[in-house]
């Protein structure tokens, strides 16, 4: 059966509003709402964030079975066996969708939603167990809304959209929402010691256990992680805003699922796929940064040149090379290692490129190119089984993907990283480092409490607010 959805928009001027603003007039009267937003603003007319609320379907896979849900109220459920399509059932999902209009420059609909590195069972032979401190999250779960609204930064423009299946039309009342003066704040305060399943001692020894395989010949490289988890009351949305003020980064993002929450300030694509072109963005080559523009611009000379952080930059972009080969003609490295800089660190940084082949659908290249080699290493399959056996903890949310994909095959996720997982009051966040045969095990746990800088500083600055 089709669903197509009836499309009611309207536009409004939206130059005394924020993202950040439309979310907090919203979340209160729509729960499990979410927030999607870029601090790339450049100077082009088609950088937007969105704003989402309403689900009226959905789709979640948790404990081997899928389950579907569609806007007459139908469900459906499907147990996972070795022989199941999940790839197939997600993309068959999405086609059950149409919207009457067609819109180029921006999403007006589409799924909403991640895939947690543990999902990564459905795509390739791997076993994943569930190990103790298991979060207890769906692998994967993707809405439709109802409502979407999406800010133009570009001309200060918002669009309000009203997806409607034998629905009322709310646009008046989302409209009418935006134009309220005041909305509820709330403090946030945290609880208790930070904690981690890994010492640094232990983490250290695992390095070193990486080191030996990379040294036989197991894996190039390999992305062993160490989790914190920090109690808290109040509310989480405050670290946010001020992740997004200390970490500006390509993909912001805060997910409300009800009993659970995934929110971040990513600085890396999982996958871009955008008419029939597909991108991947490796960063790999990690220095921190000092806060002093001089210094920092001989660091970032340093970076470029050091043989460590560059071996472990190329194994990665020639991963990324296969991967999109999978499945894609044309595969050229368009931007190769180049220098950027973030908050707290300076990466390397190159773009993949291949042309889609037509008959292969786009769930099928994130299929083929997930997990971020970036967060498991290459040989990625290799490295993955060693990762399940040595890592003391289920990664769940660490390291998947979190985005959109629209019903006619577009896709843009984000990497979570640089992410907190906010649930039972505790929030977990997680880095990890890239292992060479040539590491040095002190400096790779100095590079995860590095990229971990701005999530610890915005867990301080949060109790400000």
């Amino acid at each position: 059966m089709k669903y197509i959805l009836k499309t009611h928009s309207k536009k409004i001027l939206a130059d005394t509003i924020t993202p950040v603003s439309v979310y907090l007039r919203l979340r209160d009267k729509f729960p499990n709402s979410l927030l999607l937003e870029s601090s790339d603003y450049r100077a082009n007319d088609n950088t937007f964030s969105y704003i989402c609320c309403n689900p009226i379907a959905s789709i979640s896979i948790k404990n081997e079975e899928i389950k579907e849900e569609f806007p007459d109220g139908t469900i459906q459920l499907t147990s996972i066996e070795s022989d199941t399509d999940v790839v197939g059932i997600i993309e068959g999902f999405a086609k059950k969708f149409e919207t009457d209009t067609n819109e180029k420059k921006f999403i007006q609909n589409g799924l909403f939603g991640y895939m947690s590195y543990d999902g990564v069972r459905y795509f390739e032979n791997i076993e994943i167990t569930k190990k103790e401190d298991a979060l207890d999250i769906p692998d994967m779960y993707y809405a439709v809304y109802q409502n979407i609204i999406a800010i133009n930064h570009f001309n200060n423009e918002a669009h309000i959209f009203s997806h409607t299946y034998n629905a009322e039309n709310n646009l008046e009342q989302i409209a009418q929402l935006l134009t309220v003066k005041s909305f509820a704040e709330y403090t946030f305060k945290l609880e208790g010691e930070q904690k981690s399943v890994t010492t640094d001692e232990q983490f250290i020894d695992l390095v070193d256990t990486c080191k030996k395989h990379c040294q036989r010949g197991d894996v190039f490289q390999i992305v062993p992680s160490k989790r914190f988890s920090q109690g808290f009351s109040g509310d989480e949305f405050n670290v946010y805003r001020s992740l997004r003020s200390v970490n500006p980064s390509p993909y912001l993002f805060y997910f409300d699922y009800g009993n659970f929450k995934i929110f971040g300030s990513s600085p890396e694509a999982q996958l871009i796929v955008q008419d029939g072109k597909a991108e991947i963005h490796p960063i790999a080559g990690t220095f921190k940064r000092t806060g002093n523009d001089e210094k920092d611009a001989a660091l970032a000379k340093k970076l470029s040149e050091d043989a460590k952080e560059n071996s472990e930059h190329v194994m990665l972009v020639d991963l990324a090379r296969n991967d999109l080969s999978r499945n894609g003609s044309n595969v050229k490295v368009e931007t190769y290692r180049e220098v950027q800089f973030f908050s707290h660190v300076i990466h390397l940084v190159s773009k993949v490129t291949a042309t889609k082949h037509p008959q292969t659908s786009t769930m099928r290249v994130v299929a083929d190119t997930f997990p971020a080699g970036t967060l498991s290493g290459a040989p990625k399959h290799n490295a993955m089984k060693l990762l399940e056996k040595y890592e003391p903890i289920n990664r769940d949310f660490y390291g998947g993907a979190l985005g959109f994909m629209d019903f006619n095959g577009n896709f843009n996720h984000a990497i979570i990283i640089r992410s907190f997982l906010s649930k039972n009051h505790q929030l977990h966040y997680q880095a990890g480092a890239g292992i060479v045969s040539d590491s040095v095990p002190s400096k790779e746990l100095e590079e995860v409490y590095n990229k971990l800088g701005a999530l610890t500083k915005a867990l301080k600055l949060a109790e400000e607010i």
